[in-house]
């Protein structure tokens, strides 16, 4: 598990959901991983009652599993939730593709031409997945963003949890190229006022990588072991 700096006026029990989500979001702590309260008080330097919090918290969320008389493990990775999320990102951010057709800032346009530059210098390079993936989350938030819907995307995240660790083992396993591919066309899309090419895209982009992660699950045995 990866610790960090604890931020200015960070309470513990922040700190410890911080460092704990951001590990189970990372795949650094991977799914079925059995998780101690004791050990991570003792790591993360926190007594456990804010440690107890944060479980139950991340259990509300799907991201902890706690099974009677076994113990405290990461969620599995699962298919029903994951087909949930797309379903859900699939309608809203085709509607938020249309919007940024009819009117996008200037300097939130800029910022995406900057975050696909960054993602061009990695997506054929090996071990920087996580900070490619990264980039993907911002591309993204930045377009709901120049349509002043933020926090529309903040819902979907919120329900995304296993979609976007799907999407990270995925990135980890097949490349990343195609996403960047991608990327660059939503944002001819927006510079062009393409309509009529946004429904192809959003499928391609959302729906069909959900084939190729089924591909992926029934010939990779280290996958199966994380998907339920």
């Amino acid at each position: 598990m990866e610790l960090y700096e604890k931020r200015y006026k960070e309470t513990g029990k922040e700190y410890a959901y911080r460092v704990l989500k951001d590990n189970i979001m990372s795949i650094q702590l991977k799914p079925g991983d059995l998780i101690s309260e004791s050990e991570l008080s003792e790591k993360l330097n926190i007594s456990r009652t804010p440690i107890r919090e944060v479980l139950m918290k991340l259990k509300s969320e799907h991201l902890i599993e706690v099974k009677p008389q076994s113990g405290t493990y990461i969620s599995l990775i699962d298919r029903n939730l994951i087909e949930e999320a797309v379903f859900m990102r699939h309608t809203l951010e085709k509607e938020i593709l249309k919007e940024a057709c009819e009117y996008f800032p200037e300097d939130i346009l800029m910022e995406i031409e900057k975050n696909i530059f960054a993602q061009s210098l990695i997506a054929d390079k090996v071990g920087n997945e996580i900070e490619f993936h990264e980039l993907d989350q911002n591309f993204h938030k930045l377009l709901f963003l120049g349509v002043n819907k933020i926090h529309v995307w903040e819902c979907i995240n919120n329900i995304a949890t296993h979609y976007n660790r799907m999407r990270l083992l995925s990135e980890l396993t097949t490349g990343k190229e195609k996403i960047l591919k991608h990327h660059k066309q939503y944002l001819e899309i927006i510079k062009n006022k393409d309509i009529d090419k946004i429904e192809e895209l959003i499928n391609q982009h959302i729906k069909s990588p959900m084939k190729e992660w089924e591909y992926m699950i029934e010939n990779n045995e280290e996958v199966q072991k994380f998907i339920k």
